[in-house]
């Protein structure tokens, strides 16, 4: 191809096209190479890292409890990635979820409110024999018709376990408030409700304290504050909780792993399911919530705001430092004594790599407490599967049931957890440790 210009004669040859597929090849390369960091499609799978002391009952769960030693593999092209695990958990819950047919209960509060939980009974004998029931707390805002839990109880009524899921206060979508409250980061009292009916009502039952996500602080917080909840307890499994809302709140403001973002989304999630409440609260003559207050969340745009002109208020805490302060459960967590398997994931999106600290701490001094920590999961991911498409049950579904079986069947020759046990666990422990 030739032009001409200023009286000369210029002769295009085989360069210039050469040169755009150069660039093309480069675009592309760049693209890939992105794709591959972001994904972390080159880091290979990983079993959890297990933190514990060295004791009879820590040796035994490790041999009991392969999934806490073999590699975690997520799904190939995405499942490395946090912010897509977490996505994927925050849009669909899981896939293929079933549908299980529970009861639906009702508890009158001292304060007028009505807390709610859901039973699902056991389809069939424990391995063990025994009755044990699993007292389940969700995440923030969720009930017992999230998918997520939706898939859990169907997995844990197969291997023989009762369910009861508690419906946080506010949650449901088709239940009015009855009080001008509803469910905050670390208030016990509803959960503390449904699991004194499951003690009266089958009093036999043995029981599973599960908590995920801020479900996992207020059960925490539950069997720390008085040493009573604790009896007829086996263990407690917490998953992806922060552990200290009062040290979260300042990497929420961060712009690290999009922190901030993610405060945006929950704090819009918190909008709506409060203002969905808006008459109820509104027209209560005992509200501490006001019309200034609800303008106020309007402009909201991070979850500490929507805790500061809203939340706080339901138990009159005078400031948001002072609300983070007294629902965490890192002042009350050292003081349960039952076994207790905490796990995170090192690439929550969420949970600030520094709140891990809590945990680990906790694991290398108290010998009833297991830290599992994957490297892959996200926040309430932990989707498993071979290269794109993820499976129904999920590692977290798979490797709570399975600490809980080891714990069953360790009772069984070790009974230190029942009600009336001259020992506890931890005295159990130290002793032979």
């Amino acid at each position: 191809m030739t032009t001409l210009e200023d009286g000369h004669m210029y002769t295009f040859g085989p360069e210039l096209p050469a040169m755009f597929d150069g660039m093309k090849l480069a675009a592309v390369a760049a693209v890939l190479y992105i794709i591959v960091r972001c994904l972390n499609l080159k880091s290979p799978p990983a079993p959890p890292e297990v933190i514990y002391q060295d004791t009879p009952l820590s040796h035994y769960l490790l041999k009991s409890c392969p999934m806490l030693t073999k590699e975690y593999i997520p799904p190939l092209v995405w499942g490395k990635s946090g912010h897509l695990q977490t996505a994927l958990y925050g849009k669909m819950g899981r896939v293929n979820t079933p549908t299980p047919c529970g009861v639906r209960k009702f508890l009158p509060m001292q304060d007028g409110a009505t807390a709610t939980f859901d039973l699902f009974e056991a389809h069939g004998e424990h391995s063990t024999g025994d009755d044990i029931t699993m007292v389940i707390c969700p995440g923030i805002g969720n009930h017992s018709e999230n998918n997520y839990l939706r898939t859990f109880v169907d997995y844990s009524q197969r291997q023989g376990y009762r369910c009861a899921v508690l419906n946080h206060l506010g949650a449901l979508p088709d239940m009015e408030l009855t009080s001008p409250r509803m469910f905050t980061y670390g208030c016990t009292w509803e959960y503390a409700a449904m699991v004194g009916y499951i003690k009266r009502t089958f009093p036999q039952t043995l029981l599973v304290v599960v908590g995920f996500s801020l479900g996992g602080n207020i059960v925490c917080k539950f069997l720390g504050e008085n040493r009573s909840n604790q009896d007829r307890v086996l263990c407690c499994v917490s998953v992806c909780q922060g552990y200290s809302a009062l040290r979260a709140q300042e990497t929420f403001l961060e712009w690290d792993q999009c922190r901030r973002l993610y405060s945006f989304v929950l704090a819009d999630k918190m909008k709506k399911l409060i203002l969905s409440h808006r008459d109820s609260l509104l027209s209560m003559n005992s509200s501490s919530i006001g019309d200034a207050d609800l303008n106020r969340l309007y402009t909201a745009t991070s979850l500490m705001q929507v805790d500061d002109c809203i939340m706080r208020k339901f138990h009159n805490y005078s400031s948001l430092r002072e609300y983070y302060e007294k629902e965490s459960c890192v002042h009350y967590i050292h003081k349960i004594t039952v076994p207790l398997l905490l796990v995170n994931a090192a690439d929550d999106p969420l949970v600030h790599q520094s709140l891990l600290a809590i945990p680990r701490t906790l694991a290398e001094k108290m010998p009833n407490v297991v830290f599992a920590l994957t490297q892959y999961g996200g926040h309430m991911g932990f989707f498993e599967g071979a290269v794109l498409f993820p499976q129904p049950l999920t590692w977290m579904d798979k490797v709570i049931v399975e600490y809980t079986d080891a714990i069953c069947h360790w009772e069984k020759t070790w009974p230190v957890c029942r009600s009336g046990s001259p020992r506890d666990t931890n005295s159990y422990l130290q002793s032979t440790g």
